[in-house]
C-alpha cells in the first residue's frame, strides 16, 4: 500500500515576485528569462532596485510547487527540503503543513542561518526572471530522506535544481537508489537552462543511465530540450529524449505539449489563455500530471489536465493557484474524462 503518490526532493525557497519593465530588469543587472544563483551581497543590491514595489510573498521551490499542486488536486505528497530557524523557515514549513504536503521539516530541528528566497521579477510579456539565494537549502543533504517513505511511495521526483548543490545532488541520487530498489517509479525535470550549461554531469546523474535504471517521467520545456540536445529539430529532439525515459514530456507554451512513449509522439493542446506571469507553470504542469498518472489516468489524460493547470497559473500573478481555483480544474478534469471514455 502506498502511503506517498509523490515524494519529492527538491530546495526550499520562500518567493518574492515583482512585477518590473524591461528597463528595471536591465538596470537591475538580471539576465531575463532565466535562473541566476546569488550571494546575500547580491540579494542586498538586488533588494534596492525593487525598494518600494509591490510584493507577493509564497512559498517556492519548484518541486515544493509540484507536490502543493498534487496535494491541492488531492494527491497525498511528502517533500524533502531545508531551511532554517528563522521567520522564513516558520513560513515555509507551515504553507507545507497547510497545504496538506508531509514533510521532513516537522521531524527535525531546523539550523541557525538564513533560509532560502527567490526574487521572481516578472515583465509586461509574462516572462520571468529568477534571482536564487538558497541560504539554508545549499546545505541540504541525505539526512532529509526519510527512506521508509520513499519505498511506500508510488514516484519519487528529483528537482534538477539540486544538481548545483553537491550535497543536494548526493541526496538526490541515494533517494534515487533507495527508489529504484523498492520499484518506486523514477522522475526529474531539467529546470532551467543554467542548470543545463553549468550543471549538466548532475542532471546527467539524476536522468540516470542503463546501470541505474532509466527514468520512468522527465519532463522539460522546448528550449530546456533544445539546450539539452544541442540541436533545434523537433523531431529530432523527440528522438534523442525518447531514449532517456519511458515517458517524456515536452511542454512548448502556448502550443501545448507533447508527450513521447514507446516511439509514439501524442500532441496535447494548451489551455486557450493570455499569459501574464510564467512563474510556476513548468512545476504545476509537473504537479498535475504526477497526480492524474497516480490516480489511474492515461498519459495523455494526465498532459491534458496538465496543461489546463498550467494555463491556469500562468493567467494570473504568482506560483500557486487557491484551492478553489484547483478545485473547478479537477471538476473540469472529470468532466473531460467521462466524454474521451463515452
Amino acid at each position: 500500500m502506498s502511503h506517498h503518490d509523490v515524494y519529492a526532493i527538491g530546495n526550499a525557497l520562500v518567493d518574492s515576485q515583482y512585477e518590473v519593465s524591461d528597463a528595471q530588469l536591465q538596470a537591475a543587472g538580471v539576465e531575463k528569462r532565466h535562473m541566476t544563483l546569488i550571494d546575500a551581497a547580491r540579494r542586498t543590491e538586488l533588494l534596492s532596485h525593487v525598494y518600494g514595489l509591490p510584493v507577493l510573498r509564497a512559498g517556492g521551490g519548484s518541486a515544493g510547487n509540484t507536490v502543493v499542486a498534487v496535494a491541492q488536486l488531492g494527491g497525498k505528497a511528502f517533500y524533502s527540503c531545508r531551511v532554517a530557524d528563522d521567520e522564513l523557515g516558520e513560513f515555509y514549513t507551515q504553507d507545507l503543513i497547510s497545504h496538506g504536503v508531509a514533510t521532513n521539516l516537522t521531524h527535525t530541528r531546523a539550523p541557525q542561518g538564513q533560509t532560502g528566497s527567490c526574487m521572481v521579477m516578472v515583465t509586461p510579456d509574462a516572462e520571468r526572471s529568477m534571482s536564487t539565494f538558497l541560504g539554508a537549502t545549499a546545505d541540504i543533504d541525505a539526512t532529509a530522506l526519510h527512506p521508509h517513505d520513499i519505498v511506500k511511495s508510488k514516484v519519487y521526483y528529483m528537482e534538477g535544481y539540486l544538481a548545483a548543490s553537491p550535497t543536494g545532488l548526493d541526496a538526490a541520487i541515494k533517494g534515487r537508489a533507495i527508489a529504484r530498489e523498492a520499484g518506486v517509479a523514477l522522475a526529474t525535470t531539467l529546470s532551467d537552462m543554467t542548470m543545463i550549461n553549468f550543471c549538466r554531469p548532475g542532471l546527467d546523474a539524476m536522468v540516470g543511465n542503463a546501470e541505474t535504471g532509466r527514468l520512468d517521467y522527465l519532463f522539460c520545456n522546448e528550449e530546456e530540450a533544445q539546450v539539452w540536445c544541442g540541436r533545434k529539430d523537433l523531431a529530432q529532439i523527440c528522438r534523442q529524449l525518447s531514449q532517456q525515459a519511458r515517458v517524456v514530456c515536452l511542454t512548448r507554451s502556448a502550443k501545448g505539449c507533447v508527450v513521447l512513449e514507446g516511439g509514439q509522439a501524442t500532441e496535447v493542446p494548451a489551455a486557450q489563455v493570455k499569459a501574464i506571469d510564467t512563474n510556476g507553470a513548468g512545476d504545476m504542469f509537473a504537479g498535475a500530471f504526477l497526480y492524474a498518472v497516480t490516480h489511474g489516468h492515461n498519459h495523455a489524460q494526465a498532459a491534458w489536465l496538465a496543461n489546463q493547470c498550467a494555463g491556469r497559473v500562468v493567467s494570473q500573478v504568482g506560483n500557486r493557484l487557491p484551492q478553489d481555483a484547483m478545485d473547478q480544474l479537477k471538476a473540469s478534469f472529470a468532466g473531460f474524462v467521462a466524454d474521451s471514455v463515452a
